[in-house]
């Protein structure tokens, strides 16, 4: 498995882009219906990559945390599912259920959200505060698969913090590092091929 970072080239105060997408069932859900009255986070995650795996049932612990706290959370799965196909809306189903995901996890077919986000691995974490502007881009923690380190999700839990009682972004925020999205042949963004 390569390690990928993220690029996070959406810079700090843009607004989330809007999605409509649907879930592994096919119901559709937009950016609004998930976002939190305290914001929102944004996941890149699909069925597949190690490091999403490594960090599953966590995920599940803390977006129920932050559902608590008012904070909004949706994961999105942006793989090319025809060559991925362990990253159908079917496994997407069966993943969410075996890690305790109760946040929606949708489809992103075209890629064009992916896009929109500038994301770039699974997972790739963006934090969006309460008028939807970015507050946080980076890593879940420091825990990667055989590096030794609990899965805490200490690095967004304070970007979460900093944003309900103070509204400042936590600084340095370390990319996030991950599988590569698995984009479409001839549908790589530009700035993911420099």
């Amino acid at each position: 498995m390569a390690e990928v970072p993220s690029t996070h080239s959406m810079e700090l105060g843009a607004i989330a882009p809007d999605f409509e997408l649907p879930d592994g069932t096919g119901q559709v859900i937009c950016r609004d219906e998930v976002r939190g009255p305290k914001g929102l986070v944004v996941a890149f995650l699909c069925n597949h990559c190690p490091f999403v795996i490594h960090l599953a049932r966590e995920l599940g612990v803390f977006a129920a945390t932050c559902e608590a706290k008012g904070i909004g959370f949706v994961g999105i799965n942006s793989n090319d599912i025809a060559r991925y196909p362990a990253d159908s809306p079917d496994k997407m189903i069966e993943m969410a259920k075996t890690h305790g995901w109760n946040f929606p996890y949708l489809l992103d077919e075209s890629q064009s959200v992916a896009q929109a986000y500038h994301a770039a691995c699974t997972p790739d974490f963006y934090l969006f505060d309460t008028d939807l502007r970015l507050a946080y881009c980076g890593q879940f923690d420091d825990s990667r698969p055989g590096n030794g380190r609990p899965v805490t999700g200490d690095d967004l839990r304070l970007g979460v913090q900093s944003i309900i009682s103070r509204g400042i972004p936590p600084s340095p925020q370390r990319p996030s590092t991950g599988c590569n999205i698995k984009w479409k042949p001839g549908n790589e963004p530009s700035w993911f091929l420099i």
